[in-house]
């Protein structure tokens, strides 16, 4: 992982960005569509400062993470959300996507967040076991919140604090 920096997105990302998230989109990692080629990835919502990608030296993006505040008001300035989290299957195993967790709370804590959160389908065991070795927590389940595939699938709640 020597030859990867984490940074913060660009509009010049875009591209390789919806690529990205077309590679590692499964059903158990998203209760959206598959992305449709050529579509936008940044939009109004979804602003390129919202996003830490992971680059190599060459260029190519191995990944990225995205964080909000969740609840866009004074009373919940202190919390940040991960909306998004992919690592291209080629950079899988070598720590990638617990590097980018840990870069997403050091720019949590830089915005002044004391607190971090996320959501993940209880299919995604990967990813929960990811998030628990990385700090997170259970915080509650939203059973049967998505029907996927054929199934009810649980939506669960984790969070992890930054202090």
């Amino acid at each position: 992982m020597s030859d990867i920096r984490i940074r913060v997105a660009e509009r010049r990302d875009e591209r390789a960005l919806l690529a990205l998230d077309r590679r590692t989109w499964a059903p158990d990692n998203s209760i959206a569509p598959l992305p449709e080629e050529g579509s936008a990835f940044f939009d109004h919502y979804h602003r390129p400062e919202q996003f830490l990608v992971a680059e190599h030296d060459d260029g190519r993006l191995a990944g990225f993470v995205r964080i909000v505040q969740p609840v866009p008001l004074d009373t919940g300035a202190h919390v940040r959300q991960i909306q998004g989290l992919a690592v291209d299957p080629l950079d899988r195993g070598n720590g990638l996507g617990r590097a980018l967790l840990e870069t997403a709370c050091e720019e949590a804590r830089r915005q002044g967040a004391i607190r971090i959160t996320l959501r993940v389908l209880s299919t995604n065991k990967v990813a929960r076991n990811l998030y628990a070795k990385a700090g997170f927590q259970i915080e509650g389940v939203l059973p049967d919140e998505f029907f996927i595939e054929g199934q009810y699938v649980d939506d669960i709640l984790m969070g992890r604090k930054l202090y």
